[in-house]
């Protein structure tokens, strides 16, 4: 095992010590040269195996060029090229034990696309690979073709799932998206989406750590150099390396070339045009070991560098950087074939396929326009016929080389049966998810006795959201794991890990810590990789932040998330895996941190933004309804939930003395939590606890003074509302009452237009902005009365409202 201190040679450009530089103080991780272990330990392969290689990466780049030619000029060839190498090498090459069989085995080694925009590449290897078995060994496929991806399916690359050309239909080929998704087997996340991929897969391997134990599955991560440069992603980095994730493996593509630059990171003495690290560097600074491939084109350092990184000891997760070319031996490289390479059936495409379809008989289709045997690009019927015609082409080709066939399947059978003879098992005390969702279904009937609140004391919100988290996870033995951006304390979620070890996580020194450090204030990161947890299907996860930060921040990771899980659901079945995006310190009642924080706007970042089963927005006013809401919630088992909880103490409400609706009824998303008796006061609609609590304590005793008796209802969350059926929701807030209502929020106008009907009623609405401008500073009942929406002002707006009925 490799344990010892790095000794970093000069030629690997990471910094150097002198008396006038800066160098990398003491770390964990260690450094190595594949090229120069290889002086060392000699060559892992025979010369036999690297021609059978030869062979089927000059297979792979061609179905790279014939997909990216017939479908029509579209996907992201260059990437998907230089990538090709390390990646078939970690399928075919003794790297990773998984069984082909069972594409979602939670026992297994995986791959996951944080480079999303090689997903061309992704869907043609998956497609060689079950090529390969079909071939020579199609016992070790899946006895279901949905779990399959068929070089049949690759008619369906970037098609929409209503295509009707007739092979895509004969063949019931999948539509394959543009970038990854769970709807593709061994795909575990919805990648590509600005550095989400990375974080997110941080969290699959820290959750598979967490259930399995020392000899977990590892992740394997692809990545790109410029997928390295988003912010989120140095979070994760740092994540990752503080905790120990020795289970992860980042492969890193260092082509140099993005969209617009064929100079990404800094190159010796020149200088990047984006930033002034290269990958080796930023990994070595966030506690990575890292194995550098000055060639990640030879196979011989490849093998060597995926060997360096399984023999690693020191619990450091690697990052192996594979120095490559962006479009090798395509005809266009850098940055020109990121997203574009050459047009449709040119010399050049003829040029890229003709090592291995140059003598093809019958001869690869030509589509060039004028061409009297098919018009490709004016017909999408022949354009089809002639994509499919190039894949048999491929097809052949691989079958016309049948010992490289028989190689690679013996290499997949002996990695399913090294899986098999790990024999991995959920550790005894692992969490268990599923154990909450029952709980959830039958909250209504009963609340915990240690949840219950009195009448009359004063406690925060935030409080008891973590108090519920903590029965949570006792029920579920620490299923669910919380991050905060340097807030734990400060929003309560501390709570929710009480008696679950203390401290932050680390896999080797604090395996029972359910409380995970993911770079410090660092809510993108924070969310992604959450959300990750979650989609390993064991574990939820709650991160918490001001409401300002944590719902514009966490909304790709969150969209992602429920993409990845209605993908997921479309292929495998079941239900969603949620996780939590606390929205703490929300609303104006945090005026002491200027509107900078006290952001009213974050709510519609989130409500009705998502399709059905996306997300849940929770927006309690009494701390009583936390239980209720949360529960609701979570047996709905949305992809996200949202809560938005206060900063400072609130009463709770003696609803019975009040003549108030009991806090289970918030459980059905909107509830009337006051009849009027006579119906001729109008209607008012609450949404957030500043205004609700003001409504109650403040404004509610000076309308039952003055003879005013609106009916009043009140918004706990959109989402939950519209799960219920037609006829109850009409039963609960009837459209007469819309259409005379006037609202009252916390957040904005457009978060009250669907139940605020009429521009009467929304002309009277109050709401942070009603008077033209941000709020300013101050105590939380300052910012209220400079908003307008203090006791005494609502008082006078109702009134002034029930006027002009």
């Amino acid at each position: 095992m490799l344990t010892h201190t790095p000794v970093i040679p000069p030629a690997t450009d990471l910094m150097r010590a002198s008396a006038s530089s800066l160098a990398f103080g003491p770390r964990r991780g260690i450094y190595l040269d594949a090229a120069e272990r290889l002086t060392v330990e000699g060559p892992p392969l025979t010369a036999n195996e690297v021609e059978q290689r030869e062979q089927f990466d000059l297979i792979y780049r061609t179905l790279c060029a014939v997909m990216y030619n017939y479908v029509p000029l579209s996907g992201h060839p260059g990437g998907s090229i230089s990538s090709g190498r390390f990646v078939s090498s970690l399928l075919f090459g003794g790297a990773m034990d998984y069984d082909l069989a069972q594409p979602s085995r939670d026992d297994a080694d995986l791959v996951s696309y944080a480079a999303g925009h090689k997903a061309l590449g992704l869907y043609a290897l998956w497609a060689l690979r079950n090529e390969v078995a079909r071939i020579a060994a199609p016992e070790l496929l899946p006895s279901d073709e949905k779990f399959q991806l068929r070089l049949e399916d690759l008619l369906g690359f970037r098609r929409n799932p209503g295509a009707a050309t007739p092979l895509f239909k004969q063949f019931d080929a999948k539509a394959l998206d543009g970038h990854p998704t769970p709807a593709t087997p061994f795909v575990r996340l919805s990648t590509g989406a600005s550095g989400v991929g990375l974080p997110a897969s941080l969290g699959l391997a820290w959750a598979a750590a967490d259930v399995y134990g020392e000899d977990a599955p590892h992740v394997h991560i692809v990545e790109g150099e410029g997928g390295l440069t988003p912010g989120r992603v140095a979070e994760a980095l740092a994540t990752a390396g503080t905790a120990s994730l020795g289970n992860v493996v980042l492969h890193i593509d260092w082509n140099q070339a993005s969209i617009d630059s064929n100079r990404v990171c800094r190159d010796g003495a020149t200088p990047g045009d984006y930033v002034q690290w290269t990958p080796a560097e930023l990994a070595y600074l966030h506690d990575w070991n890292v194995v550098y491939v000055p060639d990640g084109f030879d196979w011989q350092q490849i093998a060597m560098a995926q060997r360096l990184a399984r023999s690693f000891d020191n619990g450091q997760p690697t990052a192996i950087v594979y120095r490559t070319v962006k479009g090798w031996k395509y005809g266009i490289e850098g940055r020109l074939s990121h997203g574009a390479g050459h047009a449709l059936c040119s010399v050049g495409f003829h040029n890229a396929v003709a090592p291995l379809l140059g003598a093809a008989q019958p001869p690869l289709p030509c589509c060039e326009p004028g061409s009297q045997r098919c018009q490709a690009g004016s017909d999408a019927t022949v354009a089809e016929q002639c994509y499919w015609e190039a894949l048999q082409a491929v097809r052949a080709a691989l079958v016309d080389r049948p010992t490289l066939v028989d190689t690679f399947a013996l290499k997949l059978r002996a990695s399913r049966d090294r899986l098999n003879r790990r024999a991995l098992h959920a550790r005894p005390d692992a969490p268990r998810i599923a154990e909450a969702f029952p709980v959830a279904a039958q909250a209504q009937h009963e609340i915990p006795a240690q949840l219950k609140l009195a009448p009359g004391t004063k406690t925060t919100l935030r409080d008891e959201l973590g108090r519920v988290f903590h029965h949570y996870n006792k029920v579920t033995n620490g299923a669910l794991v919380i991050a905060a951006a340097d807030l734990l304390g400060s929003t309560s979620i501390n709570k929710a890990v009480e008696g679950f070890g203390t401290g932050f996580y680390h896999r080797r020194t604090n395996p029972a810590s359910r409380q995970l450090a993911t770079g410090g204030i660092a809510e993108d990161a924070m969310t992604a990789m959450l959300a990750g947890i979650a989609t390993f299907g064991h574990h939820t996860g709650a991160g918490s932040s001001y409401a300002a930060f944590s719902a514009p921040l966490g909304h790709i990771a969150a969209r992602l998330h429920a993409i990845g899980n209605h993908a997921r659901i479309s292929l495998e079945g079941g239900a969603n895996r949620p996780f939590f995006i606390v929205c703490a310190h929300a609303g104006l009642k945090t005026g002491e941190d200027g509107p900078t924080h006290a952001d009213p706007q974050s709510l519609q970042l989130l409500q009705d933004n998502f399709p059905p089963g996306g997300m849940v927005t929770l927006t309690p006013w009494d701390p009583q309804e936390i239980w209720y809401l949360v529960s609701a919630a979570l047996a709905q088992r949305p992809a996200v939930i949202a809560p938005f909880v206060t900063r400072p103490p609130e009463i709770v409400a003696d609803r019975e003395a009040l003549g108030l609706a009991p806090a289970s009824d918030a459980a059905q998303g909107v509830y009337r939590l006051r009849t009027s008796r006579e119906g001729r006061h109008g209607t008012i609609v609450l949404q957030g606890t500043g205004v609700a609590n003001a409504f109650v304590f403040q404004t509610l005793p000076r309308l039952i003074g003055k003879g005013i008796d609106p009916n009043v209802y009140v918004v706990t969350s959109t989402e939950l509302f519209d799960a219920l059926p037609v006829a109850k929701r009409a039963e609960i807030f009837p459209e007469a009452h819309q259409q005379e209502a006037m609202g009252i929020t916390d957040f904005t106008l457009a978060t009250m237009m669907r139940w605020i009907r009429s521009d009467h009623g929304r002309a009277h609405t109050l709401h942070p902005f009603h008077r033209g401008h941000f709020l300013g500073s101050g105590s939380g009942a300052m910012v209220m009365a400079e908003a307008g929406l203090d006791g005494a002002s609502q008082f006078e707006a109702i009134r002034a409202y029930v006027d002009t009925l």
